[in-house]
């Protein structure tokens, strides 16, 4: 059963490359950043690996294909095979073959990811809504993706065509800093139309059942670095999640988290999927985890102790998420993670 949504972070005996027998990692700001591997990412998956864990990389980026992402991650000294690959693309595809005929036609608004995911569902991708198009889809088509793309869209969307998106990220991270992401080019079409897509990415469950269907997964672990696609996407499927602090969410989001973006665990990087995980215990309102304790005090969230950051951390979670119940903690966290260096 999955320990999310709970009032602190869950603590592990075994190691969680032993606990799960799959782990569905994201990619940009978990494994890699800018192209680049992100450090002990190529160590700690070679490890969980000979230990038995079943890797797959699952994403909502639908610009790359499979092939494509797998020779990457391999160039990188990750072997990774086409098959270990999911993506929102593959999601989506076959939401959309699930509601109109096999051989029709769809207008794509993206890039070659989301052809060759179409292709594999029996869908014939097309360019035009001149071309009498069953649905249309968006996804991810890179920087240089025209600015009539989204007019072609709107006009196969205006005469009644359903609406398909791969994925409504706002963002995406790249070699120069933060960039917009599918669903900023969604927002153009969806202003411009009135009209609402079908959504088949994280954290939505077209994702999560995509992803259990290709990996054949029985205790998954999803592994993530964003709040409101890993994780709530590991909440929304009832499995459990390891948040790492090598993307975009740092410590003061993650304490403010609400229950359907709070991760089972707390890593500062891939090597905590090769160790146990510290358990947070409470009593009469304070939270302790390794040398630290927290709790809320007034207006704040109050830390004492020493030790490994990370502890302290957790420790904070777990008065923050207590204090907040079903919302979203409104304390004043800046001194104690200041004590963390965080």
């Amino acid at each position: 059963m999955s320990q999310q949504g709970t009032n602190r972070p869950s603590g592990s005996v075994r190691a969680l490359s032993e606990a799960y027998d799959t782990a569905l990692l994201d990619l940009d700001g978990v494994v890699y950043a800018g192209g680049e591997a992100i450090t002990y990412a190529v160590e700690s998956l070679a490890t969980a690996r000979e230990q038995g864990m079943h890797l797959a990389y699952v994403t909502n980026n639908a610009l790359r294909t499979p092939d494509v992402v797998a020779a990457h991650l391999t160039e990188l000294g990750i072997p990774t095979e086409a098959g270990d690959v999911i993506n929102s693309a593959q999601a989506v595809a076959r939401l959309i073959s699930e509601q109109v005929p096999s051989g029709a036609r769809v207008l794509v608004i993206g890039g070659e990811g989301l052809r060759v995911a179409l292709r594999e569902r029996g869908l014939e991708p097309v360019e035009s809504a001149d071309d009498d198009p069953a649905a249309v889809v968006q996804g991810y088509g890179g920087p240089e993706l025209p600015w009539g793309r989204f007019a072609e869209a709107c006009y196969a969307i205006a005469r009644g065509v359903p609406w398909f998106a791969s994925n409504t990220d706002l963002t995406i991270p790249s070699a120069r800093g933060i960039a917009p992401g599918n669903g900023a080019a969604v927002e153009v079409v969806r202003i411009a139309t009135g009209a609402e897509p079908q959504i088949a990415g994280k954290p939505l469950p077209p994702m999560h059942k995509e992803t259990i269907l290709r990996t054949g997964a029985k205790r998954p672990l999803v592994v993530g670095d964003r709040l409101d696609t890993d994780i709530e996407g590991a909440f929304n499927g009832g499995v459990d999640s390891l948040l790492v602090l090598t993307g975009v969410t740092d410590a003061a989001q993650l304490l403010a988290a609400v229950p359907q973006h709070r991760p089972t665990y707390v890593d500062a990087d891939l090597r905590g999927m090769l160790t146990g995980q510290p358990e947070v215990a409470e009593a009469d309102g304070v939270f302790r985890c390794g040398g630290w304790a927290a709790s809320a005090r007034g207006e704040e969230l109050a830390l004492d102790g020493e030790g490994e950051p990370l502890d302290g951390l957790r420790a904070l979670c777990g008065a923050a998420w207590t204090s907040a119940g079903d919302g979203s903690c409104a304390l004043d966290a800046g001194k104690a993670l200041a004590r963390l260096g965080l």
